[in-house]
């Protein structure tokens, strides 16, 4: 038996994070992916992917991916179902994440105030989703564009742990 699912494509939406009660990040997100072909219009159409990912990658989506972004995904798709309030069976189709991949640059899906900046990064202490306290974080500690960041002036280079993205 095979289930791999490998889907490139760009955000709808900022992903959501949550943690369960054990305190296990999880990240939901929707990918649009352009089909192969065109419409009798000569139009391009998507698919709506609705994505989950768990664990450190999912923090890791949420603090580094926003809507546009684009994202390659690498998993498997599994199907779940519940029982709504009306008693109505409820069936949901998702791909759950083994890796996301950032595909582009943070400042190449859509300008903002991080707009001149790439890498960077912390985490944010609170263990709390959103943005900004993340984003405060991640300001003091990017490098612009224009930089080497490995460029040896004879200083040491002092990095923590916060300063990597995984």
């Amino acid at each position: 038996m095979m289930n791999r699912v490998i889907l490139v494509g760009r955000l709808t939406k900022d992903p959501e994070l949550r943690y369960t009660p054990n305190g296990v990040a999880i990240a939901n997100f929707t990918l649009a992916v352009n089909r192969a072909f065109t419409n009798q219009q000569g139009e391009r159409e998507a698919d709506f992917i609705n994505c989950v990912v768990w664990r450190k990658p999912a923090e890791n989506v949420a603090n580094f991916l926003k809507k546009g972004s684009l994202a390659g995904v690498d998993g498997r798709v599994q199907t779940r179902n519940y029982e709504n309030n009306e008693g109505k069976r409820v069936y949901i189709t998702e791909v759950v994440a083994e890796s996301v991949q950032f595909l582009e640059p943070r400042n190449a899906s859509g300008g903002g105030q991080d707009s001149n900046y790439y890498g960077g990064g912390g985490q944010n202490p609170s263990g709390q989703g959103g943005y900004g306290q993340q984003n405060q974080n991640q300001n003091r500690n990017q490098t612009k564009l224009n930089e080497d960041p490995f460029a040896n002036d004879g200083q040491t280079i002092d990095i923590s742990d916060d300063d990597l993205p995984f």
